[in-house]
């Protein structure tokens, strides 16, 4: 079965996070949690960054939007990452130089 686009970029961030041991989880709310919570949490030296996956062009639901705003109005960062820029993005968040310790 093919992967959605969406998919794709959720696959290849959680390798990239996977591959330099960088803690994360991937919310589930399946009716139990909050929803529009972004798609990753991640702790990294000590910051917490939320990270919502999108196929190319997709835009954050209003509910999500709002998630990131409260995030980052608490110290954290909020990001949503696509086709077209996962790559230079992880690039920007991560320092390969560190161990990824919170």
């Amino acid at each position: 079965m093919a992967q959605t686009p969406e998919a794709k970029v959720k696959k290849k961030v959680k390798d990239y996070l996977t591959a330099r041991g960088i803690y994360f989880t991937m919310p589930f709310t399946a009716g139990f949690g909050a929803n529009g919570v972004p798609d990753i949490l991640v702790c990294y030296q000590g910051k917490f960054i939320a990270i919502e996956c999108k196929a190319n062009g997709k835009k954050p639901t209003a509910l999500q939007g709002e998630h990131m705003k409260r995030i980052q109005r608490g110290g954290g960062t909020a990001v949503v990452v696509d086709e077209r820029n996962v790559d230079t993005m992880l690039e920007g968040l991560f320092d390969d130089t560190d161990d990824g310790r919170c």
